[in-house]
């Protein structure tokens, strides 16, 4: 969440600094810390007043949420203050992650929609980042107005300091991976929502048509342990990069390929296509959102053959220059400079209408 001074000659956002300097909270479960509603390495952030006393509330134009729950609350109770709007960006498919809460997913499931219908209710805008997350909050309930706003990627991080395109082969001289082979990547969090079991067998079947083919997987997460003991024959996990690393990393890969039915409109996807990497992803909704089959990558269903004979088919000699091409092209729409200049004409007609909050009423999720 953040608040945003548009007025100012040089924007002021107001964000939390992450957990390193905030002052986390964990719930007190029996299940142990940080188990109520998030795993483990998803810490919960939680700013006591006296923190919260010291921020310049009163000067604020706008507040920008992306999570409906503790969040989300606050920025309520803010907007009350300063009497700026509130944007929430619905990004989440929040039934997919019930089974990290200590309530059954049947009783979990109907009173996390309520909360969202009800939050959104509240806010001035509310913006998803696709059709689909578009589609679901129909499903929970919400009839609200809801704009299509995309994730923004920095173009510019995917280009050398002349303007030429990164070049990936320093990343595979770093984990051994010939520049003649191809190669898929998997960059993301490692968790079992994720689906990379799939994605393993996925690949070993691939290799079977294809030895030479490699498969690297970027990140870390709870699964990490678990993967490494399961790992076929050409793949190999590099563990957690910085970010300034990922886009030389991705340009490093000709395709990704992810085995998630959850993604709503993941960073690591567009990014991938700002490297050049056409997408291989089981349906879920960002592969919708994001993929035309045939011109940037392929979508399947979310069994490990289907997968293979996707990947496959996007790693033919004869298909992948041109589906590389198609790819670069199709991150355009999602340059940083045009979705930030959207942004701020966004908080800028926000700032024109009137607000009007009456004192919320959430019921603790």
């Amino acid at each position: 969440m953040c608040g945003y001074l548009p007025h100012v000659t040089r924007p002021s956002i107001v964000a939390p600094t992450g957990p390193k300097k905030a002052k986390c909270i964990a719930c007190p479960h029996p299940s142990g810390p940080h188990s109520c509603w998030g795993p483990a390495d998803y810490p919960v952030l939680l700013h006591p007043r006296s923190l919260t006393r010291r921020l310049p509330l009163d000067d604020l134009d706008v507040l920008h949420t992306m999570h409906p729950f503790l969040a989300g609350r606050l920025a309520l109770d803010w907007s009350r203050r300063s009497g700026a709007p509130v944007v929430y960006t619905a990004h989440t498919q929040y039934d997919q992650y019930l089974h990290y809460s200590p309530v059954p997913p049947r009783l979990a499931a109907p009173a996390m929609r309520r909360h969202i219908v009800q939050f959104a209710s509240e806010v001035s805008a509310v913006l998803a980042p696709g059709q689909a997350m578009h589609g679901m909050l129909r499903r929970y309930g919400f009839q609200g107005d809801v704009q299509i706003f995309p994730n923004p990627v920095d173009l510019s991080a995917f280009r050398e300091t002349d303007g030429s395109p990164l070049n990936g082969a320093a990343f595979r001289q770093q984990f051994g991976l010939s520049e003649a082979a191809p190669l898929a990547m998997y960059l993301g969090r490692l968790a079992p929502e994720k689906n990379l079991t799939v994605l393993l067998s996925a690949f070993a079947q691939a290799r079977q048509q294809r030895p030479e083919l490699r498969l690297a997987i970027v990140g870390d997460g709870p699964s990490a342990t678990d993967l490494a003991r399961q790992l076929p024959e050409g793949a190999l996990m590099t563990g957690g990069l910085p970010y300034a690393q990922v886009p030389r990393a991705l340009t490093a890969a000709d395709a990704f390929v992810t085995a998630s039915t959850s993604e709503v409109l993941p960073m690591s996807m567009i990014e991938a296509l700002a490297a050049g990497a056409p997408l291989v992803a089981a349906r879920s909704p960002a592969a919708l959102d994001l993929v035309r089959e045939g011109e940037n990558g392929s979508v399947t269903d979310p069994t490990p053959g289907a997968l293979a004979a996707g990947l496959l088919r996007t790693l033919d000699p004869a298909r992948l220059p041109a589906l590389q091409v198609g790819a670069t092209q199709s991150a355009e729409a999602y340059d940083l400079r045009l979705r930030a200049q959207a942004l701020a004409d966004l908080y800028a007609g926000l700032e024109r209408r009137p607000t009007s909050f009456k004192r919320a009423r959430l019921q603790p999720f």
